[in-house]
């Protein structure tokens, strides 16, 4: 196992790329290598910063304004004149996000950007809240804390709990893990396991939710994996860290500017929708959500033309159901002691609350020049039964509700300004998918995918499988013309019983 992590506070995250030493870091001034990075999101940037420090010559296109894809923000203003960055909602820098933090730090290797989130409660029905601060570092010592101080897991409770299915949560195993349970919903999963109802609710239910998704739509395997990657597998913690200031200003303007100064030509507003096949000296990248994907390859027939399996595969890909983000300035503050984000559970629609003014620097500012609040609430996978289009005032009335029903002392507090943003662009990770799931590689040498949507070989997610996505289809690049590759990091890959239940089920065959 090579060196930890710089940062990490488990000495098991270890490199997962081939580094030879004897390749050169810059390529050769004698060659020259062209590469078309189509997306600017963390996936499209991370893999154009690691091209370019290579000696590569790099064009980055974006079709919005702005650089950030789903974790873009972007200029608006307030009915009173005031500027603010709107921004598609929370997003949670967990310590486990190494390549990420990798990126993060070409801006500023302190990462003075994040600030640490102290915790992260999660609220329920009739009062019930479950903390994730104060819980041993090590797995599965964190887990037992977990369950001794959750009050819908008693003795009796524990006992209807299936502990052969229960013990797959601390047995990831890659590949494996998606063989035997991929072709499983979540929701099965879970009633598999026999939680109680309110156990699962607050421990189980938020992790689809997380990705979008509910229990029905999320493959078992993907959930398995999710376990490990946030909780069971790494000694990182749940709890994470946030921007102290709006992407743009934090990450997106610092990170253009750093891939100015190494020479990619950036274009905002660059919307691509016809590619030409890559000569010889040239690759290219393609850095986009499912539906851009979908139909560039639709549109570029020349993509893997001797391959009708992968294109089908492609063409064949689902989003996740659509999500809300519903920011908004009130004249009111919720009590001093509500944490800056909250999930929440088993509330209707609702899935986390934000005093974003408790986090972020300019919603900070407003809110102490006039006495309010910058409050945001999130629903994710909204259900059909609200309607498509979605009927946008049933949304908000339901949103409303349950915020002020966990936060009752902004009732009476009025909503001065607000935005409300509807989105699915999310990739699904549906049962029976990972088989089909494209990967950073693709029929052709010269041509790679990248985005949270591509199928890794190490446990990942969001932010950080987007970015990891994106170093890896540089280094795919980078092998094909010598060049030294990125490290790519990863949290212990196996979980802390999958020798044992691996074992197990040789001895159950024989």
């Amino acid at each position: 196992m090579s060196r930890p992590y710089a940062g990490a506070r488990d000495n098991r995250a270890h490199v997962i790329t081939d580094i030879d030493p004897d390749r050169p870091y810059v390529l050769d001034r004698g060659q020259s290598r062209r590469v078309t990075v189509v997306g600017g999101g963390l996936a499209g940037v991370a893999a154009a910063v690691v091209l370019a420090e290579r000696g590569i010559s790099v064009t980055l296109h974006e079709a919005s304004e702005v650089l950030g894809g789903r974790v873009s923000s972007w200029p608006d203003t307030l009915s009173s004149g005031e500027t603010f960055s709107m921004e598609r909602g929370f997003h949670a820098f967990f310590r486990q996000y190494y390549n990420v933090r990798a990126l993060l730090k070409r801006i500023d290797p302190a990462l003075s950007m994040l600030r640490p989130v102290e915790d992260y409660p999660l609220y329920g029905p009739n009062g019930a809240k479950e903390s994730f601060t104060g819980l041993p570092a090590r797995p599965p010592l964190n887990l037992l804390a977990l369950i001794h101080r959750t009050p819908t897991l008693g003795w009796r409770e524990l006992r209807a709990i299936d502990g052969e299915v229960a013990a797959e949560m601390l047995a990831f195993d890659g590949d494996d893990t998606y063989a035997r349970f991929d072709s499983m919903s979540a929701a099965a999963y879970l009633d598999a396991v026999r939680f109680p109802a309110g156990a699962r609710q607050m421990l189980f239910e938020v992790f689809a939710h997380s990705f979008f998704s509910t229990e029905e739509q999320m493959s078992a395997a993907e959930m398995l994996m999710m376990f490990h990657l946030y909780f069971l597998g790494t000694s990182e913690g749940i709890l994470f860290d946030a921007l102290h200031e709006p992407f743009d200003v934090a990450i997106w303007q610092p990170l253009r500017r750093v891939l100015e100064r190494l020479g990619v030509d950036v274009r905002v507003g660059s919307r691509v929708n016809q590619l030409e096949a890559p000569a010889d000296d040239e690759a290219l990248v393609l850095a986009v959500p499912v539906g851009a994907l979908q139909s560039l390859v639709a549109s570029n027939t020349w993509l893997a033309a001797d391959n009708p399996t992968w294109r089908h595969n492609i063409a064949q890909m689902e989003h996740a159901p659509a999500f809300v983000v519903w920011r908004m300035w009130m004249d009111g503050d919720a009590a001093a002691h509500r944490p800056a984000f909250a999930g929440t559970a088993g509330l209707g629609i609702i899935d986390n609350i934000s005093c974003v003014h408790r986090y972020q620097g300019e919603a900070q500012r407003w809110a102490k020049r006039t006495g309010g609040s910058v409050m945001e609430v999130h629903a994710y996978a909204v259900p059909p039964s609200y309607g498509a289009p979605l009927d946008t005032g049933r949304v908000k009335a339901d949103l409303l509700a349950a915020m002020l029903a966990c936060y009752p002392e902004l009732i009476g507090a009025h909503i001065i300004d607000d935005r409300f943003l509807v989105r699915a662009d999310c990739p699904a990770f549906t049962p029976n998918s990972w088989s089909r799931r494209p990967t950073v590689a693709t029929p052709q040498p010269n041509v790679v995918l990248a985005g949270d949507l591509v199928k890794l070989a190490f446990p990942t997610a969001l932010m950080e499988r987007a970015v990891s996505s994106g170093f890896l289809a540089a280094n795919h690049l980078l092998g094909n013309w010598g060049v030294a590759a990125e490290p790519v990091w990863s949290i212990p890959t196996r979980g802390v019983l999958a020798g044992l239940q691996s074992w197990k089920r040789r001895m159950q065959r024989q």
